[in-house]
């Protein structure tokens, strides 16, 4: 009896509810109320619980006033409790009512339990093969391990973007990243320490993206970013912000510094022409494969340049700590012009001779001219 899913029947009639159980007993494990307020007390402590049948006409709480609470509750697995109210004669206007309020099914007494039973039977199946389907989505819209969006997911979450880029006239961007070597990493320090590398860069991705960016796996160390209404151009200097800063990155995991790299491939609507969705997701990857293939720790564009910004002082400088000057040098105008009053307040606190005059004007050479 124990493994029968659980019913409660509620009517202030006790030879009803003798009568109902003798027939679900062997169906269900059936516990009984003999009013409404009753039933709900037991409806919001008991959680095994998985339909209802209630009289329609009861003390304290009738069935239409039971239901209201069942449905307004803000305990989710009682909004979606199936309800089967019982009604000694039925009506239009009952039965319009009580569909109003959400109930399941409405069954008039004359019917006989056998009827009943079929129609309990009915939506018990209904309501397993819904928690079953929401399962399935929950599965498909996250990585149970991260918590990510699954590869599937992304495409739908694209193939809507494009949809929408479509009728709007806008970009849409994906780039899909992978670690360098990254079954390597997993032989040299094993899945789970591997895996834990994965889940901290993740985190990291998910910081620096927007609102409405979709973050999700691709592949075994790997993921996939997709951009609605972001231009290539500022999709590629994002990802070359996020190549560089796993560059410098000093990961330490266990107590060992781990050195990573990271290739990119982007791709983007309207300058692919892709037809759907997943060849749009299947370009961004071929492109990480071809950076990956050139040596890694690289992005892949398809020709696409990254739009220029202004890099941070700390970013400047984490670059330099880790012998990369080459990304800074197209940087020094903006970064001397933010640093000259230190040099200011330096030359005069410390008695310094500095050309400061001299700096000024190279560094202005250097500003490119607009036409």
């Amino acid at each position: 009896m124990a493994d029968l899913p659980h019913i409660l029947v509620v009517d202030d009639s006790r030879v009803v509810r003798v009568s109902l159980i003798n027939h679900l007993k062997n169906h269900y494990e059936v516990r009984e109320e003999s009013d409404g307020e009753a039933a709900w007390q037991t409806l919001v402590v008991d959680h095994s619980i998985k339909a209802v049948i209630s009289d329609l006409q009861m003390p304290k709480l009738n069935g239409y006033e039971l239901l209201e609470r069942v449905r307004t509750s803000k305990l989710r697995r009682l909004q979606q409790l199936p309800f089967i109210l019982v009604s000694g004669e039925e009506t239009e206007e009952e039965r319009a009512k009580a569909k109003e309020m959400g109930v399941s099914d409405f069954v008039t007494k004359g019917a006989g339990v056998t009827e009943l039973l079929t129609r309990l039977n009915n939506l018990m199946s209904l309501t397993s093969a819904q928690e079953n389907l929401a399962a399935e989505r929950e599965h498909l819209v996250q990585d149970p391990a991260s918590g990510l969006f699954t590869r599937k997911y992304l495409e739908l979450q694209m193939a809507q973007a494009l949809s929408h880029a479509a009728r709007h006239h806008l970009d849409v961007s994906v780039m899909v990243l992978g670690f360098d070597g990254f079954d390597g990493l997993c032989q040299r320090l094993g899945a789970q320490v591997a895996e834990e590398i994965c889940n901290r860069f993740a985190k990291m991705l998910a910081g620096k993206m927007r609102h409405e960016d979709s973050l999700g796996h691709y592949g075994v160390g790997q993921f996939a970013i997709v951009s609605p209404g972001t231009a290539p151009a500022f999709c590629a200097t994002f990802a070359q912000r996020v190549r560089e800063a796993v560059e410098v990155a000093k990961l330490t995991i266990h107590g060992q510094t781990v050195a990573l790299t990271v290739s990119i491939g982007l791709a983007s609507v309207p300058t692919d022409q892709v037809a759907t969705a997943a060849a749009l997701l299947d370009m961004a990857g071929e492109r990480m494969r071809i950076a990956m293939g050139n040596g890694g720790n690289r992005t892949e564009s398809g020709g696409i340049l990254p739009a220029t910004r202004p890099i941070s002082i700390n970013h400047a400088l984490e670059l330099l700590g880790a012998n990369r000057p080459e990304p800074v040098v197209p940087h020094l105008p903006s970064l001397g012009v933010r640093l000259m009053p230190l040099l200011q307040l330096m030359n005069q606190e410390l008695g310094l001779d500095l050309p400061l005059a001299e700096i000024e004007r190279r560094l202005s050479e250097r500003k490119p001219h607009k036409n």
